[in-house]
């Protein structure tokens, strides 16, 4: 199973899990998220980002999601990265981890490619007839 670690804004990340426990109808395994705040120092969260991908890190290695690109928590993110091992994704959303949670069974590039797809097709505007779910093909 591939792990999940979620760095935000506040409690974004805490936020999205409790999101997507509550979709999915489950507790969410080997899923974690480190709130930053004005206050933390960057190396310090730096620390504790890769003591917690170490938690997550099985055989089939970790993706890592941020919320905005050029911040704090992106930066630390982007420190992270192994290609193959370690993917990062920035705009990190409820469609984006529901589908990463979906297929994180599957290879890491596949769960990177569904996230990616999951974040883009989770963005649209609602008026008219495209307002109703269920309307929607």
């Amino acid at each position: 199973m591939i792990g999940i670690l979620i760095i935000t804004h506040g409690s974004l990340g805490d936020a999205l899990i409790g999101g997507a426990a509550h979709v999915l109808g489950k507790p969410l395994e080997q899923v974690r998220a480190l709130p930053v705040s004005v206050a933390d120092k960057p190396e310090a969260l730096l620390t504790k980002a890769r003591a917690m991908l170490r938690d997550l890190q099985g055989d089939q290695g970790v993706l890592v999601l941020s919320d905005i690109c050029g911040g704090t928590p992106s930066n630390i993110a982007t420190q992270l990265g192994v290609p193959g091992q370690v993917e990062v994704i920035c705009g990190a959303s409820l469609p984006m981890l529901v589908r990463a949670l979906t297929y994180r069974d599957q290879t890491l590039a596949r769960v990177v490619e569904k996230a990616l797809s999951g974040g883009c097709e989770g963005v649209f505007q609602l008026c008219g007839d495209k307002a109703n779910a269920a309307g929607r093909s």
